[in-house]
């Protein structure tokens, strides 16, 4: 195949949170060979580019990039900033009187934010992939983003026994990339359940739909949700 641009795959990869391994496991080559191909050292074949473009959920054109030969995933990586405010406005708004929160409970409201957005207005907030995990839906690329605004010197992370606490550096939390709306909701959620517990929060998503009928590991449709009623998908919040 030809024409096709590196940077295009890694960026998707990065985006959807996947690592090296898990890609070239999905494509049907070993890791070394991935990352030549990563690399722009290696093509793929027709039959790899599809099981990528499966995978990533991009297009065929998406991989092969544009004609003139520029990247196509500027939306993508837009997306993935935009997830790290959803997070870091969850943390903000749903954390303790302390500040802190715990890792699960935080990937808790930055999925009731998303899935309710969806309910109300039929489209996701931030369109990032959820999976059904064993302590509820969490999406791809959440532990990666939780690395990045670590290291980027936005949170401090605080091992508790077996969780893991995350408390904002500053007071505030970037919001250039959320409308009033989507602001106003996520500060609701979050109001809403700080003062409950994580496990609280993983028995309401348990109840769900979209966790109920999924398989470990299954991708959550967004669409799910709007078959339950509203009680249960945002609960008490006053919207």
């Amino acid at each position: 195949m030809s024409r096709i641009l590196p940077n295009n795959i890694e960026q998707a990869r990065l985006a959807r949170g996947y690592t090296q391994e898990q890609v070239a496991h999905a494509i049907g080559v070993s890791r070394p060979t991935y990352i030549n191909i990563e690399s722009g050292k290696k093509e793929l074949t027709i039959n790899q580019a599809k099981s990528l473009s499966s995978m990533l959920r991009i297009s065929m054109d998406d991989i092969l990039g544009t004609a003139d030969g520029s990247s196509v995933f500027s939306n993508i990586m837009k997306s993935t900033e935009k997830y790290k405010q959803i997070i870091l406005n969850a943390l903000k708004y749903g954390a303790g009187k302390d500040g802190k929160i715990t890792k699960t409970k935080l990937a808790k409201l930055v999925y009731l934010a998303d899935f309710t957005w969806y309910y109300l207005n039929s489209s996701p907030m931030s369109g990032m992939t959820y999976r059904k995990l064993p302590r509820g839906p969490v999406a791809d690329v959440y532990f990666r983003a939780l690395d990045e605004l670590e290291e980027d010197g936005t949170i401090i992370r605080e091992p508790k026994g077996k969780a893991v606490l995350f408390s904002l550096i500053e007071k505030e939390a970037p919001i250039s990339r959320l409308s009033d709306d989507e602001l106003i909701l996520i500060e609701k959620i979050g109001k809403a359940w700080s003062s409950k517990s994580t496990d609280d929060i993983v028995s309401f998503t348990h109840e769900q739909l979209p966790w109920q009928i999924c398989r470990d590991g299954e991708v959550i449709p967004y669409c799910l949700i709007t078959q339950e009623e509203p009680e249960r998908v945002y609960g008490t919040v006053q919207l």
